[in-house]
């Protein structure tokens, strides 16, 4: 006998940590620090979105098994913040036979709403190209007024994740750091022998860590100081997975601005290459939003600018 009920997997209760406190960009401390996050009306420096997405391989992993590794997406849209000492879970719905994406979110122990998102794998639309479609063009933008749709970074970045390489101001630790603290570990991410590619494989969180890693090498004008977070995230594995110690190409290019009250935002689509940037290994696509109080006279400048 079968049934017709949805099912829903989910994961344990579990402790983000905190690991951005120190980061700087554009010289300054960003959204991550508590005071600068209070200054902005936050309560505290959230935990970086993406350290949400190792909640997931271990549900994605049961439905798609190995496959999830090598052309699996999850694409999200963050919803609330989440600081140091509170707890999230990670729940995603079951797809039916053959089904090539599900929903997937997570939660706080409360029930807020953390983020939700789309999985898939291979291609096929996902929520955040369904979201960047029906984006209203911005009106006037100040802090990116300089951008336009389609600009590619200044230059191919290169880069790697070694275990113990620190990936820099905006990131200041190590893999084997970030290791020591993930919410869900597994021996694939430092046991070459272990894992089914015969190679330690970049955490599906890190992979964001890499793609922003060398982002400064793109040099898209954006004014400032201003501080920014991710407000939209999708990271998608076209053949995949990322190796811990192999060298890859970066290129980046504007996918989309938008603007809200409190935000101007920019789109940019990462992709991510073998050494030689012949063929693609994986796909990042992050939206910045930076926030207008953050910019020093916004909102004489904006009056100003469209007087």
């Amino acid at each position: 006998m079968t049934f017709a009920t949805p099912l829903t997997l989910s994961g344990p209760l579990r402790h983000p940590r905190q690991m951005l406190a120190d980061q700087e960009y554009g010289g300054h401390a960003s959204i991550h620090d508590d005071a600068m996050a209070e200054k902005l009306g936050f309560r505290a420096g959230p935990i970086e979105g993406p350290t949400h997405f190792s909640l997931f391989p271990p549900l994605l992993e049961k439905i798609w098994g190995e496959a999830w590794y090598e052309r699996g997406c999850i694409s999200s849209h963050y919803l609330n913040m989440v600081v140091e000492g509170e707890e999230v879970r990670a729940f995603a719905d079951w797809p039916a036979p053959g089904a090539a994406r599900t929903r997937v979110w997570a939660e706080k122990a409360d029930g807020t709403p953390v983020l939700e998102a789309s999985a898939s794998l291979g291609a096929g639309p996902t929520l955040l190209e369904e979201r960047m479609a029906a984006l209203r063009p911005p009106e006037k933008l100040l802090i990116l007024e300089d951008l336009t749709v389609g600009m590619k970074g200044a230059e191919d970045e290169h880069v790697r994740m070694d275990p113990d390489q620190n990936m820099g101001a905006l990131y200041p630790f190590s893999l084997n750091q970030k290791l020591a603290a993930i919410t869900e570990t597994s021996p694939w991410y430092s046991d070459a022998k272990s894992s089914p590619w015969g190679r330690a494989i970049i955490p599906l969180e890190m992979v964001s860590v890499l793609a922003e890693y060398s982002s400064r090498l793109a040099r898209f004008p954006v004014k400032g100081p201003a501080v920014g977070l991710f407000a939209d995230q999708e990271i998608r594995m076209l053949d995949g997975p990322l190796f811990v110690g192999e060298d890859y190409l970066i290129r980046r290019e504007i996918a989309a601005l938008a603007e809200s009250r409190r935000t101007e935002s920019y789109w940019v689509r990462t992709r991510i290459f073998d050494a030689a940037g012949k063929v693609q290994k994986a796909e990042m696509l992050l939206n910045h939003a930076t926030l207008k109080d953050s910019y020093a006279g916004y909102q004489q400048a904006s009056a100003a600018q469209k007087a």
